[in-house]
């Protein structure tokens, strides 16, 4: 113990960030030894350099901007669909197919304590949740088909155990627990404006899910991209938890990406409002990305191509497919990060818990979308955002549950589910 306890002292004392052991001679025997893993474990050179390079400016000419092509399902020829869903769904019937889900997240923007995907949508006479509807997706495809999709969900150290007892406790919805795996994702440090990170507890630093751009790292220390290759699993789809409409299995979009020979592929859905707080795809560059919504001018939201559509109105909704040669190329790159301002409890300097009335600490996430700009293309398919999205992101907002709801009973009305 106190060989380790002197290797904490010289790393806080190298980085600065001594006030992290101030109530250590208070502890209990193995709070002390969890503060010291935890101080052991946490690469500080990352996250200081993470706050240093935020503070540069990252902004680009739109010299260096470019748009990418898409195609949209509702312009497709019924002919075009036919021969796009075949091609689709002879990889389907191979088995070389499978799911991934990510569901680190908490539901603290919808007033709930849990993991964001046990979060449960009321109905009329029964209740059901987020990772209900991503079930029931899959095994409408599992049923279509007489397939198993093997299916992986991207927990946190956060939710991971609740995540679980969750499932056990509903009996997998029926799907076949052998084909259900779980990995965690990986967690930074919070960081103040001043560069001090702090304590969630006495004994704990606080710290954070590392963004959804970690899930290909995330497979390959949980070896899941060696057991995708072992069983032959050739694509592989990628969906937040939150959107209630999400195809997870989608035999035209992967076709379609078979056929024009791209490794990555993103649905989206379009900008309708030029000035909407909302991401769109972009080359920067040359090489696919995001362009932030901070970043784009009126003038270049309404610029057209020569047939009369907008060039940069194609707005990510997190759906993805991949190959597995793509997925093993990127988890070997460590991903860019982006920072973000938010409100974070902390312990102060008298040991008492204090919630802050405005934000006070930057969290550091990468995104999946992050992992395209290391491919030279890749396609985009605009889909009805009727049909295919209706997320839930926090309680009061324009991605509530009740306006996701109701277009999840319109749309399965719809469809006769």
């Amino acid at each position: 113990m106190e060989s380790k306890l002197e290797k904490a002292k010289q790393i806080l004392s190298t980085y600065n960030q001594e006030h992290l052991m101030m109530f250590y001679d208070e502890l209990e025997e193995n709070q002390k030894e969890l503060l010291l893993n935890q101080i052991l474990r946490i690469d500080f050179k990352q996250i200081l350099n993470l706050y240093d390079n935020s503070m540069k400016d990252d902004s680009i000419s739109y010299n260096n901007i470019s748009p990418i092509n898409h195609f949209e399902k509702d312009r497709l020829t019924k002919d075009e669909i036919s021969y796009y869903t075949k091609i689709g769904e002879k990889v389907l019937l191979s088995g070389a197919f499978a799911v991934v889900t990510m569901a680190g997240g908490q539901g603290t923007r919808l007033g709930y304590k849990g993991p964001k995907g046990t979060y449960e949508i009321e109905f009329k006479t029964y209740k059901k949740s987020l990772f209900e509807f991503m079930c029931e997706d899959i095994k409408r495809a599992n049923d279509r088909y007489g397939i198993t999709i093997p299916w992986y969900i991207m927990t946190s150290e956060e939710n991971d155990t609740q995540t679980k007892e969750y499932f056990e406790k509903h009996d997998y919805w029926g799907y076949p627990k052998e084909k259900i795996k779980f990995f965690r994702q990986g967690k930074l440090p919070l960081i103040t404006v001043d560069k001090k990170l702090f304590l969630q507890e006495e004994y704990i630093i606080k710290e954070a899910s590392n963004g959804n751009g970690n899930v290909f790292n995330s497979m390959k220390k949980n070896e899941i991209v060696e057991e995708l290759e072992k069983n032959n699993i050739n694509w592989v789809s990628f969906g937040g938890i939150d959107n209630i409409l999400l195809k997870n299995v989608d035999p035209l979009f992967l076709g379609l990406a078979i056929d024009k020979k791209q490794e990555v592929a993103s649905k989206t859905i379009f900008k309708q409002t030029p000035l909407e707080n909302t991401a769109v795809y972009c080359k920067k560059y040359g090489k696919p990305a995001i362009l932030d919504y901070a970043d784009i001018t009126l003038e270049l939201s309404n610029l057209k191509n020569e047939e009369g559509m907008y060039l940069y109105r194609e707005a990510n909704m997190l759906s993805h497919i991949m190959s597995i040669s793509a997925i093993k190329k990127v988890a070997d790159i460590e991903l860019p990060y982006h920072r973000a301002y938010k409100k974070n409890a902390f312990v102060n300097d008298e040991g008492m818990k204090q919630v802050p009335d405005k934000p006070n600490s930057f969290k550091f996430e990468n995104f999946i979308f992050d992992a395209f700009s290391f491919f030279d293309d890749l396609l985009l398919l605009r889909v009805n955002t009727n049909e295919e999205f209706a997320p839930i992101k926090d309680f009061t907002g324009i991605y509530n549950p009740d306006t996701a709801k109701a277009k999840y009973e319109k749309y399965s009305n719809m469809k006769g589910r």
